[in-house]
């Protein structure tokens, strides 16, 4: 049975949680640290949909969904930050996330953390990129699962309007002022998706997320300077994305020569709908990419 239960993660900025979903009837293989998307700019990380949790969980894997500042709030240095401490949080603090699981975790406390997968959909994949690409972890990671994630690898698309956006009813700048300028974790749709739109309809998006030198923005916030990342990559993306262009998908696969996932749609979170095959089908590729995985590792344990 899929449970839940949250933990307090310490942060001096902002009132910091994760929760984690599990099944009861099931000992933990593996965690994957999920991080969530919404252009780093809303978004919540209670949004994985019920057909997501009950595969993984049910598969015998324990998900760990973390809170994440917001920009413009913050800039993209100190979201990139929290990410890692978050990642460091479970190397570090391993037994937490165990005896928060319950007694049927079967894992000795004391013994080296288990094997962790990162997980992120749209802006929550580029940050698990990002993590892997520039984070330093004392345990590095079995695998990345990119869902419609993005290295910033191509031009333009993300520094000029997009012609989906523009698309929609314009939005204006005085947005900007409903939103708070505290520290925050969660953006709800109905408070902060307009900001996103008006990112996207004026190609202020960068600007919002990020203040500095954009040759400091190529260097240390893309994925550009990486040539190789230190575990396989798991990359999901729809041939008519509305938000990351095809062509993103295609760089950052070739570049890192990923394991695809591509759905026929026009949506840019195609995933969210479960009651299309499509859905079904990228979790059972995303599960056969997390076994193999496992069984690699399990089998150069024993050499």
């Amino acid at each position: 049975m899929l449970q839940t239960k949250e933990i307090a993660i310490p942060n001096e900025y902002y009132d910091k949680h994760a929760t984690i979903y599990f099944d009861t009837d099931q000992k933990p293989k593996a965690f994957i640290l999920y991080f969530h998307g919404g252009g780093l700019l809303f978004g919540t990380r209670t949004d994985l949909p019920k057909l997501h949790l009950e595969s993984l969980t049910g598969s015998g894997y324990c998900i760990v969904a973390y809170d994440y500042p917001l920009a413009p709030a913050v800039k993209l240095g100190k979201i990139f930050e929290d990410v890692c401490a978050s990642v460091r949080h479970y190397i570090e603090n391993f037994p937490i996330y165990l005896e928060a699981y319950g007694e049927n975790a079967g894992a000795d406390p004391s013994a080296a953390p288990s094997p962790y997968f990162l997980w992120g959909r749209s802006a929550g994949a580029y940050l698990c990129l990002l993590a892997g690409a520039h984070g330093s972890f004392p345990q590095p990671p079995a695998g990345i699962l990119s869902y419609y994630g993005y290295g910033f690898l191509c031009d333009g698309w993300f520094m000029t309007p997009s012609n989906y956006y523009c698309s929609l009813p314009a939005v204006s700048e005085s947005i900007l002022n409903a939103l708070s300028g505290e520290v925050h974790a969660g953006g709800d749709m109905n408070t902060h998706y307009s900001v996103y739109v008006y990112a996207r309809q004026t190609g202020k998006w960068a600007d919002l997320i990020y203040d500095g030198r954009q040759k400091f923005f190529y260097l240390d916030y893309t994925l550009r300077t990486c040539d190789k990342l230190p575990c396989p990559i798991f990359c999901a993306h729809s041939t008519g994305d509305t938000d990351v262009p095809y062509s993103e998908f295609l760089e950052l696969c070739n570049r890192y020569q990923a394991q695809r996932f591509v759905a026929s749609h026009s949506m840019h979170d195609f995933d969210r709908d479960e009651k299309n095959p499509v859905t079904a089908r990228l979790m059972e590729a995303t599960l056969k990419f997390l076994e193999l995985k496992l069984d690699r590792i399990q089998a150069s344990a024993k050499i």
